[in-house]
């Protein structure tokens, strides 16, 4: 089983236990003042079933009621950040000293709010252990809907609490902003208003399956950040360094209970291939995501976290909502003073009726990504209106990109799990402006009977050096990319657009060996000012995108080397069997079988 890094040895000294739920503690019934704010520890929600899950709650003292922040998730809020994911930590704030500042951390846990900081501007923060994580006793099946009806009822229950003045606000990063889009569907009645930051939300599209590739993400994000605090851990998990609780729980079950006690989340995932039922049950559904909501990108966040604060916007059905892109670590900013003016300024109008302006903000915030810096602009709406979609033609005889398509016909043939050809355009005349999403077309045969198409677009100096960035976890993530299976190649006409392609990915349509079809494969949307001088490239691959062989860099909560994709890579061979993806891709282009790259330039 894999351990946390930092974690408190079984056996080992801990803190002493102080302001758990039941007692005076401090002397205030149910509850202890430290640091300025009301805390009671384990307060138990009972759901429909019987389970009760645990929750954390701090609020200012007195007899309030105050609006409630509040977050279901399975990182076990007993964990201090610092001690779960130290590299993180660290390297936050290193960089970023007004995350620290202001607070003593100590309450500081993964991918939620710090209650020192959010306390004090009069909320009560709830945190939840879900089903079967932490101290919350249970089944594990992340995202199911047994977990969003949870969630749903942990909403219901604060909102009724005598301390509570009704009004619910959900915020987090990743899993705590991927279920908020899943809960928003059931509409619960104290649900007042939701910030989603960096949270994807099509089960399939954006998290499991990109362009119907198995992502291998989700069976080691389980291994390395879920069973490592299942409860039931016990005295072989970490203690709390705020209560001395055992974080995992008070029970020390075997490894065969608790493998019972879980789902085979990686199996699972790979049995279902095509876009069903299952997935449907743990996607949202827009036309009843009606609550105001904050939706916050990082255009750094491939492979999972961009393309569903994208999506909610445009199609989720709710007439109060914002979208915000920026750059850096996925976690970074949510806590920087940047990102938490942001969700203060919101949550202040929605859950305390503060006339702040926030109504009147435009719809659109963009940290618009130079290569050496961000640059802040508003905008009304996404895709931005003033964009000028611009093909650049693949022509694979010269290995270029060009604005208009070749004469003659040609083709490029490659090891369809190998690194591709990669097509160059001339330098840029001047500063050029790319933000948006991104389509390609290609014209693909294979030699078997089906082929996996990784495309990267990607930005050069004029010596040819590759200029990447600080993604969302890797140091050295390239501008944009895109998947396609040619067997999911079949487009949902209804949702489909020039600029985003819409995949069904409902049945496999194999190809017939040597034979050239259409694809047409969606680019999540980046951003990038592209200095006079520089190139524009696409790379056409088989496999995951590489910096380099080796980099190095590794975060604590991974398994693999940071090469370029981060942890988000598609290189299960029962998903990829070489006897049908290790033949031979061949790119075709020109007369009849026009390729392109469409743009969004944006003047």
């Amino acid at each position: 089983m894999a351990t946390i890094e930092g974690a408190t040895p079984a056996g080992a000294a801990a803190p002493a236990a102080s302001g758990v739920q039941g007692g005076v503690q401090g002397g205030v019934q149910g509850g202890v003042i430290r640091d300025g704010m009301h805390c009671t520890f384990d307060v138990p929600i009972p759901m429909d079933d019987g389970v009760v899950l645990r929750a954390d709650v701090y609020r200012p003292p007195g007899d309030g009621p105050w609006p409630v922040l509040l977050t279901y998730g399975p990182y076990a809020k007993g964990l201090a950040f610092q001690e779960g994911y130290p590299s993180a930590w660290q390297r936050m704030v290193a960089e970023h000293p007004d995350v620290a500042h202001g607070s003593s951390n100590r309450y500081q846990n993964w991918e939620v709010v710090d209650p020192e900081k959010w306390v004090p501007e009069g909320y009560a923060c709830v945190r939840v252990d879900s089903r079967g994580a932490g101290r919350s006793p249970g089944f594990i099946e992340p995202f199911s809907p047994r977990e969003t009806r949870d969630f749903h009822d942990c909403i219901e229950w604060a909102g009724v609490q005598p301390w509570s003045n009704g009004k619910v606000g959900l915020n987090g990063v990743s899993y705590f902003g991927i279920n908020q889009w899943h809960v928003a569907s059931l509409q619960p009645p104290h649900l007042a208003a939701m910030c989603i930051w960096e949270g994807a939300a099509d089960w399939y599209r954006d998290m499991t399956h990109h362009g119907g590739i198995l992502s291998t993400f989700w069976a080691n994000w389980y291994d390395m950040q879920v069973k490592t605090v299942q409860y039931g851990l016990g005295e072989r998990g970490a203690r709390s360094r705020v209560t001395g609780a055992l974080v995992c729980g008070d029970e020390t079950l075997s490894d065969e209970r608790l493998a019972a006690n879980r789902c085979n989340f990686g199996d699972e995932i790979l049995a279902h291939p095509f876009d069903d039922d299952w997935h449907r049950a743990r996607s949202p559904r827009w036309d009843r995501v009606t609550v105001p909501f904050l939706s916050a990108a990082n255009w750094g966040g491939q492979g999972l976290h961009p393309r569903g604060n994208f999506e909610g916007f445009l199609r989720a059905a709710s007439p109060h909502k914002w979208l915000e892109a920026h750059g850096l670590e996925h976690w970074t900013h949510f806590y920087t003073d940047y990102g938490r003016r942001l969700q203060l300024r919101f949550f202040d109008h929605f859950l305390k009726g503060i006339d702040n302006g926030q109504d009147r903000m435009p719809p659109v915030l963009l940290q618009v990504r130079h290569v050496d810096r961000f640059v802040e602009r508003a905008e009304q709406e996404w895709p931005i209106a003033r964009t000028r979609w611009t093909k650049l033609h693949l022509d694979p005889s010269a290995g270029t990109l060009e604005a208009q398509p070749p004469a003659r016909a040609s083709t490029g043939t490659f090891e369809a799990m190998g690194d591709g050809i990669t097509f160059l355009a001339a330098p840029c005349a001047r500063d050029t402006e790319v933000t948006g999403p991104l389509a390609l077309r290609l014209w693909v045969s294979s030699t078997t009977t089906d082929a996996d198409l990784f495309a990267v677009f990607r930005v050069f100096t004029p010596d040819l050096r590759e200029v990447v960035f600080m993604g969302a976890i890797d140091p050295h993530t390239p501008v944009a990319q895109g998947w396609l299976r040619a067997s999911h190649r079949r487009l949902d006409p209804a949702l489909s657009t020039d600029w985003r392609p819409y995949h069904m990915h409902d049945r496999a349509e194999p190809l017939s060996p040597g034979e050239p079809v259409a694809l047409d494969i969606e680019l999540w949307p980046t951003s990038i000012v592209v200095p006079a001088g520089h190139r524009l490239a696409l790379t056409v691959r088989g496999r995951d995108y590489e910096w380099q062989a080796s980099t190095g860099a590794r975060l604590s909560n991974f398994k693999n080397e940071l090469k370029g994709c981060g942890p988000f890579l598609h290189d299960d061979p029962r998903d990829r069997p070489r006897s049908v993806f290790a033949g031979r891709t061949t790119l075709h282009a020109g007369p009849g079988h026009e390729a392109w790259l469409l743009l969004p330039i944006v003047e």
